[in-house]
């Protein structure tokens, strides 16, 4: 197979992965840690109604949601393009980035939340990603 379309290939299916993690995480949150009483998370307009009654550790699973889905996503990624792992790992982490920034814009939240999912949950995390799927070899 040409590795220009495996490549598309598997970038694609490392943003669809990280993705469904991603959403099964946050699917997952309100049933770990509850929200306060009558807030609906299930919809945009219960989460802008209820933000302002969300308290710090609500937002423990929106984290891990963003964070550990662009992880996999970029270690799926590096670990099986063929060229240029690094930068389709960083891709993913573009990628999940612009997903944060839209949520943000739509749904809004408390700026330490904004500033904490913004430079913790991606970048690094595609970063954590591309290392851990090939390691020290120099030629990832």
């Amino acid at each position: 197979m040409n590795s220009t379309i495996k490549n598309i290939i598997v970038i694609i299916v490392g943003l669809l992965v990280g993705g469904f993690i991603n959403m099964k995480l946050i699917e997952l949150g309100p049933s770990i840690i509850p929200p306060p009483e009558g807030i609906d998370m299930t919809t945009p307009e219960g989460l802008l109604e209820g933000m302002p009654l969300l308290q710090p550790k609500n937002f423990i699973f929106p984290f891990l949601a963003h964070a550990l889905g662009t992880l996999v996503g970029a270690f799926i990624v590096a670990k099986f393009v063929e060229t240029n792992k690094f930068n389709f790992a960083m891709l993913v982490g573009v990628f999940f980035l612009l997903g944060g920034i839209a949520m943000i814009v739509m749904i809004g939240g408390p700026l330490w939340f904004s500033v904490l999912d913004l430079a913790g949950a991606y970048f690094p995390m595609a970063w954590l990603g591309h290392k851990l799927a090939v390691g020290n070899d120099s030629t990832g």
